[in-house]
């Protein structure tokens, strides 16, 4: 499986995660929706691993960019769902997904070949990504003011764009299992932390646990086809398809959350899959 598919799987799960967050962020603490889904996604990854034994010591470098990843990922997650939580998803999803801009730019910068069809073919895919979440009629949506909503996205995008390429180059120099492991537990440890500081809540209700649970596998999974990446030909991509969760949480939210999609919206969604299709080749 390659880099490509390995983007195409997360996005599917990141997708279903963060639709998960919009309604469920609306009446439980959101420190406790990011802890119990840590959590969850630790013991998802731990299961992944004891079957093939697949715990292996890492380099101190791949340590040190494990660790880098797992504080990242953290920032990423309560901007993620504060911004949800504020909404509505057409706005804050095509920010959040903005971040493989940062991602191919980090690839030109050490020296990857990336030609300019690649790049416009990725341009495609965050342009059809905007155009599915902008172009729609708001004019009955009751939301907050976009400023934070919009500062807290961009933020999320930033910290997921530190946490994919620390990952995948941690994944370079030691096994990504581990990687992705050492990356857990430094996000569960980091995100108690400031949950004890700030004096949040560690715990949901218990209608939300259910969800929580499968949130929390399918984060799991989605991070760890990230990461896997790292070791194979263009990890890149795998950052720049996965991006594409903001289209399936918006296509999500229009089956189930009832939020409004226009043709200019299905136009969106075709330019985006052309520009996936296109790095497929």
């Amino acid at each position: 499986m390659g880099a490509l598919e390995l983007g195409l799987m997360a996005a599917m799960c990141w997708g279903f995660h963060d639709v998960c967050v919009r309604f469920i962020s609306q009446k439980t603490p959101i420190s406790a929706c990011i802890f119990v889904v840590l959590i969850v996604g630790l013991i998802f990854h731990i299961c992944l691993m004891i079957p093939e034994n697949n715990f292996s010591l890492i380099t101190k470098t791949a340590f040190v960019y494990s660790s880098i990843a797992g504080i990242f990922f953290v920032i990423a997650s309560f901007s993620l769902y504060y911004s949800f939580k504020r909404g509505p998803v057409r706005l804050v999803a095509p920010l959040i997904a903005s971040y493989p801009i940062l991602s191919i730019t980090w690839a030109i910068w050490i020296g990857t070949p990336v030609s300019i069809l690649q790049v416009l073919a990725v341009i495609a895919i965050i342009f059809g990504v905007s155009i599915v979440a902008i172009m729609s009629d708001n004019s009955e949506d009751k939301m907050p003011p976009i400023s934070k909503t919009i500062l807290t996205s961009l933020i999320a995008a930033a910290a997921f764009a530190v946490t994919f390429a620390s990952g995948q180059a941690a994944a370079e120099l030691s096994p990504h299992m581990s990687v992705t492991l050492i990356t857990r537990i430094i996000s569960i440890l980091l995100c108690f932390c400031i949950i004890f500081v700030a004096g949040l809540s560690y715990w949901p209700n218990r209608t939300a646990i259910p969800w929580l649970i499968a949130m929390g596998c399918a984060d799991g999974f989605a991070l760890w086809c990230v990461f896997s990446a790292g070791s194979l030909e263009n990890p890149q991509y795998a950052s720049v398809t996965s991006s594409i969760f903001g289209l399936i949480t918006i296509l999500l939210a229009w089956v189930f959350l009832k939020e409004r999609m226009t043709i200019m919206q299905w136009t969106g969604c075709i330019i985006t899959f052309l520009g996936v299709g296109y790095l497929a080749l």
